[in-house]
Order: C-alpha cells, then structure tokens, then sequence
C-alpha cells in the first residue's frame, strides 16, 4: 500500500513526536493513502508544502484497531485519544477528525449537541482516511519512497 505524509520538509525516516496537541488517535506518526488529503496537510504549514511518499507492508504481529467508518467507537476513541488517554496499539487506522468534525467532537464532549445531532452533522463529510505509527516497531512496516513540493 502507499502511503502520503504532508509536511513542511522531506521525511526520509519518520519519527514518533510526543508534543504538541492530542491528536484523532493519539501520537505517531500520521500517514494517509489519500493523495488529496496530504496535500491538504502539506498546505497547512507555513513554509514549505512537501508530499511524502511511503510503501507500507502490513505485519500481522502488531496490534492493529481499525474503523472502516465513523461509529460509535470510533467517536469514543478519538474522545479518549484527544484527552490524552494512551492506547495499546501499535497502528490505529480509519476516518479523520478534520476541523470541522472535530468542532462537532469538542461540541458532543461539552454536551453541546448530542450524539444524535453529532452523527447528523457528520454525515455529509468528504471522505478522509488515517493511519497513525504508533510505536517503533510500527515505523518499521514503512519505507520512504520519495517526496516533491507543492
């Protein structure tokens, strides 16, 4: 599978960051296998807009979650990840909480909306998709396979 990391430089060897904000599935590193959708993060940096480009080969001796959609588990993970809970995994993959549909995570959270109106809300979105490296043996399953600027 290939894979896509939009950044601000060439990422020939990823590494796990522990700072920042929370993220959908907790720190990693985050990849995607929507073209589209790295260069979308690639423009979000201030300078410089790099695609990365990764081949990916599964390993089934990892601890893999994966969300097909958007569920109630799901919702209930990126909540947990996004407090700064810690997981077990070694891999997380599924739909992204972009910025609109995490406004409607941080609404649900603070019993703004309901569940209800959360999965109402969400359920037009453009499709996204994620995979986060979430350990160093995890990291190993991909190889840098080029980059260019945008």
């Amino acid at each position: 599978m290939i894979l896509y990391h939009g950044s601000n430089v060439i990422v020939k060897e990823p590494r796990i960051l522990e700072d920042g904000f929370y993220k959908d599935f907790g720190y990693g590193f985050y990849c995607t296998s929507l073209e589209k959708q790295a260069k979308r993060w690639a423009l979000t940096k201030r300078k410089n807009h790099i695609v990365n480009k990764y081949k990916y080969c599964p390993d089934e001796r990892l601890r893999i979650k994966f969300f097909e959609d958007m569920t109630e588990e799901w919702l209930q993970f990126i909540v947990n990840c996004r407090l700064g809970l810690r997981h077990e995994y070694d891999i997380v993959e599924g739909p992204m909480a972009d910025d609109t549909i995490w406004d409607y995570v941080e609404d649900y959270m603070a019993a703004r909306i309901s569940k209800p109106a959360f999965w109402e809300l969400v359920k037009f979105k453009y499709p996204t998709h994620q995979i986060v490296f979430c350990t160093e043996k995890a990291l190993q399953t991909i190889k840098f396979e080029g980059s260019y600027a945008l």
